[in-house]
C-alpha cells in the first residue's frame, strides 16, 4: 500500500504544492528583524522518488533577509525534504516501514525499487529510533497525541498514531506535515 505512493508523480506533485504553501507563510512572515525576504532558492538532487520528476521538484524553497546588515536566511519547514537527508522524506519515513521484519529478499526489493543500500536502510532505523526517538523535539511534540508514540518503534508507530487518516496518502502526508520542522532546524534532533 505505502510502496505504491513512492512510484506515483502526482503524489510528488501534492508534496510540492504544500511546500510552496509552507514557503508562502515563512515569506509573509518575514525576518525576525522586520525585513522583507526575497527568494534564494537552492537546488536539490534527491533520490527514491519516480522517474520523470521535473527540474521544480528539486527546488529546496529558501529566503534571505533583504535588511541591511542582516542578510539572514530563512529555509522554511518542508514535507519533501527532510534536512540534509538526500532522499525525500517520504522515503526515509516509508522505507524503514516497508523494511519491517527485515528479511533478505525483502531488503533486495528495497534496494531495486528505491536503489538504496542495506547500510543505509539500517541508518535510517537507527536514526529513527535513536537520534528522533531521544530528540527534545519528539520528547515535547509526541505528547500532541491522545495514544502514545513509542520511540523504539519509529517510524511505524507514527504512522499509528494518524490512525484517524484512513487514506494511505492522507496519512503518509499528515506525518510529513508533523516532521516538517525537522527539515527546517527549527527543531533539533540532538539528545534530550
Amino acid at each position: 500500500m505505502y510502496e505504491t505512493l513512492l512510484g506515483k508523480p502526482e503524489f510528488f506533485d501534492g508534496l510540492l504544492r504544500l511546500d510552496e504553501e509552507l514557503a508562502g507563510q515563512a515569506r509573509q512572515r518575514g525576518c525576525a528583524c522586520g525585513g522583507v525576504l526575497h527568494r534564494a532558492n537552492y537546488r536539490r538532487k534527491p533520490r527514491g522518488g519516480p522517474r520523470g520528476l521535473g527540474e521544480e521538484h528539486e527546488v529546496r524553497f529558501s529566503f534571505c533577509c533583504a535588511a541591511k546588515g542582516c542578510r539572514r536566511r530563512r529555509t522554511p519547514a518542508s514535507v519533501r525534504f527532510l534536512g540534509r537527508k538526500v532522499y525525500w522524506s517520504a522515503v526515509v519515513l516509508l522505507v524503514p516501514i516497508l523494511l519491517e521484519g527485515p528479511t533478505p529478499k525483502r531488503v533486495e526489493r528495497l534496494e531495486r525499487l528505491i536503489g538504496v543500500s542495506a547500510r543505509t536502510l539500517e541508518r535510517w532505523r537507527r536514526w529513527w529510533r535513536e537520534s528522533v526517538a531521544s530528540s527534545r523535539w519528539f520528547a515535547a511534540a509526541r505528547g500532541s497525541f491522545a495514544t502514545g508514540v513509542a520511540g523504539e518503534a519509529l517510524p511505524v508507530s507514527l504512522l499509528e498514531a494518524f490512525s484517524r487518516f484512513v487514506e494511505p496518502t492522507e496519512r503518509v502526508v499528515a506525518v510529513l506535515r508533523w516532521l516538517a520542522p525537522l527539515s527546517s532546524g527549527s527543531a533539533a534532533t540532538t539528545a534530550r
